[in-house]
């Protein structure tokens, strides 16, 4: 890492040559290893080591963004020269407002040293030890494993100065027989906290129980989903309805229904980017405190995020979830998505159904379907069971699902207690913590013969 003090004094040098009236400069900095396994080998070992540092200059009401990879100052002095002379050539953005001041931000540990100094051969080591465990029944394994440190700094001239060394480290398993595959899955800053062995475990057990898997028609179904299932859709619903554009642009669900009932009680959504369960991040890409923000109370939308520009039309304050500059265009969106917890365990929900379908995890799901009604479609994978009186009874072939989150969400019978935390695109910076669920209906559209 390069550090904060290294890291200001040369954005001070740099800026002092700015003929803007305003200056942003946000450094984005990651050194990452990555270990990729299949057919329980090692096949690829790599290391990255790069940095975004991102320009923006503002000229009255006039924004210029420009990025460079290099923190030679000449080269970081000819990006900021770039980022003015773009913001010449711009129209006027009425609602910003300038940039933010300094303000006071949550302090909380972020940056562990087992994680940035685990070395290929751990990682080696602990996949080792997952290839043993699925090679006790046969089976083989696939997936990957990263570790890896970095630093965010957000400057500008007014007086802000915010910097946050992060670590992060994550673990997915596949195991497969000829007819079969189960998954798990690991996520912390610290990589202590990742039991490979265990993770390993449940995805070995899931590929033994779904052998052989038997068909099943298509239809509506009593379902769990577990956590990392829950985490596919709340991915998307994030996406297309929690952040500011999609509910200025009134293709969130969220857009005509503030303070009206959409879900089941027991549903509450928010985001909390000060939350240490999570991976936690305490300020935005401009420099604000991140806010807790809760879109569904009870079954009821109460709001979605907001960056500076966005927060000015719609004539209320940021929420601290603005993007990167290059990406704002986007608006602002939720980071650190969590759903509360129930008060059930995994074995009181599948012991209550009767008839219905356990799904370990979903892919290939799109959410453009229909978005003012949270319409969803994708497929099971890696681990889809038949439950009768309570029972795993055996796996069953994937199924195609499409239906509304609001209707599903509306079908609550049970939330488990325990959260688990679910990687995403975002994971260096947040990631989403949610329980199974238990929902007395869920649509499953189409089969499949595998």
């Amino acid at each position: 890492m390069i550090g904060k003090d290294t890291l200001f004094t040369t954005f001070e040098k740099v800026a002092r040559s700015s003929r803007a009236d305003e200056t942003e400069i946000v450094f984005v900095g990651n050194s990452t290893g990555l270990t990729r396994y299949a057919n329980s080998t090692i096949h690829q070992n790599v290391h990255e080591s790069d940095a975004k540092i991102l320009f923006r200059s503002v000229i009255g009401k006039k924004i210029g963004v420009a990025s460079t990879n290099s923190m030679a100052i000449n080269d970081l002095r000819a990006t900021l020269k770039n980022s003015l002379e773009i913001a010449k050539y711009q129209k006027d953005n009425e609602h910003f407002s300038g940039l933010p001041e300094p303000e006071t931000y949550a302090c909380f540990e972020t940056c562990f040293t087992p994680t940035s100094e685990y070395k290929p051969m751990d990682r080696a080591r602990m996949i080792k030890k997952i290839f043993v465990r699925a090679n006790r029944r046969k089976f083989t394994v696939a997936g990957s494993f990263s570790t890896g440190d970095g630093e965010i700094a957000v400057f500008n001239t007014r007086g802000v100065r915010c910097y946050q060394p992060v670590t992060s480290a994550s673990i997915n398993i596949v195991a497969m027989s000829n007819t079969s595959s189960g998954y798990a899955s690991g996520l912390s800053r610290n990589v202590e906290d990742i039991d490979p062995v265990a993770l390993a475990e449940i995805a070995v057990e899931k590929a033994f129980r779904s052998k052989k898997p038997k068909p099943l028609e298509a239809g509506e179904y009593e379902v769990i989903l577990e956590p990392a299932a829950v985490a596919e859709m709340m991915e998307w619903v994030n996406y297309i309805a929690f952040g500011s554009k999609a509910f200025e642009d009134k293709t969130s669900f969220m857009s005509n229904t503030i303070g009206q009932k959409v879900m089941d009680d027991s549903v509450t959504i928010y985001d909390d980017g000060n939350d240490s369960l999570g991976i936690a991040m305490p300020f935005d890409f401009e420099g604000v405190p991140k806010q807790k923000v809760v879109f569904i109370d009870k079954g009821i939308p109460q709001g979605v995020v907001y960056d500076r520009t966005s927060g000015n039309r719609a004539g209320v304050a940021s929420t601290g979830h603005a993007l990167p500059a290059n990406e704002q265009g986007e608006g602002a969106l939720a980071l650190n998505v969590f759903m509360a917890p129930g008060d059930k365990t995994r074995e009181e929900m599948l012991a209550s159904v009767r008839r219905g379908i356990l799904v370990t995890r979903f892919h290939y799901v799109n959410g453009y379907i229909d978005t003012p009604k949270a319409i969803l479609t994708g497929m099971t994978r890696d681990g889809t069971f038949w439950i009768e009186d309570g029972q795993i009874k055996h796996g069953i072939k994937n199924l195609r699902f499409t239906d509304s989150v609001l209707r599903a969400f509306s079908q609550i019978k049970g939330i488990s207690r325990d959260r688990q935390l679910i990687p995403s695109w975002w994971d260096a910076i947040g990631c989403l913590v949610v329980p199974a669920l238990h929902l007395g209906s869920f649509k499953f559209t189409g089969t499949t013969d595998f």
